[in-house]
């Protein structure tokens, strides 16, 4: 009887083994093209939706090339992230159209030392644009999945200037004031008491105000207190919830 000698596995194995390591290549292939693909759409939505509306702060269209603006919206529609329109987020709530964002922003007029209220966190877009900015972000959502959300959306990002509360915009957030400036990103149909008083002195808020017909309003309060309103945009906003 002739005895065969044991079949070596070693050419298996390499081979499988160098399956395995063209498996990992072409997956990290894939997630590198998705990644230089987000920044070229971000790149081409400041170039086109944004600086050729009229937005020229330097510094607001770069924090908007970097931000990843696909990382705040339901994977569903995540490939629209850069398009030129709001995407619903859930729970009746959107993403502002980009420049809308980038307008408010820059109409903001903030600095490395201010602190911010934003009131309406939803995704947490908006305050993720504004981190790099200034010093500090305190934001507000009334809807608790949303809260949670982003706090952990923004945590997992690398954020860590912004703090959420879940909670009454209307209310505000008095702990905190003043604040150096106020951003609200759902429209009440009248400016909230509760934040003209939050406002400090200097301080400037945006707000969209209005049901039916909305317009964005910018909100100055001067060395002595005086308060001056003055309408810059029609826009169209969700309402602003408030809490039971």
């Amino acid at each position: 009887m002739i005895r065969r000698p044991p079949r070596s596995t070693q050419g298996v194995s390499s081979a499988a083994s160098d399956v395995y390591k063209r498996q990992i290549l072409f997956a990290f292939s894939i997630l590198f093209s998705q990644e230089n693909q987000w920044q070229e759409k971000a790149i081409k939505m400041v170039k086109e939706q944004i600086a050729l509306r009229g937005v020229s702060d330097l510094k607001v269209l770069e924090v908007l090339r970097k931000t990843p603006r696909h990382k705040f919206v339901p994977t569903e529609v995540s490939k629209y992230a850069y398009n030129d329109y709001p995407l619903s987020i859930g729970e009746g709530q959107t993403i502002s159209q980009p420049y809308i964002v980038a307008f408010m922003t820059e109409v903001l007029d903030v600095d490395s030392n201010h602190r911010v209220l934003e009131i309406g966190t939803g995704s947490g877009y908006q305050a993720a644009v504004l981190s790099p900015l200034v010093k500090h972000v305190y934001t507000i959502e009334i809807v608790k999945s949303l809260a949670n959300n982003a706090d952990n959306r923004l945590k997992i990002l690398g954020y860590k200037n912004i703090t959420i509360r879940w909670g009454d915009g209307y209310k505000g957030w008095p702990e905190e004031a003043p604040f150096d400036r106020i951003i609200v990103t759902a429209a009440p149909p009248e400016i909230p008491q509760a934040l003209i008083e939050q406002l400090g002195i200097g301080g400037k808020m945006v707000i969209p105000v209005g049901t039916r017909l909305q317009e964005i309003v910018v909100v100055e309060k001067s060395e002595s207190g005086e308060i001056s309103k003055k309408k810059v945009l029609p826009v169209r906003f969700v309402p602003m919830i408030r809490g039971k």
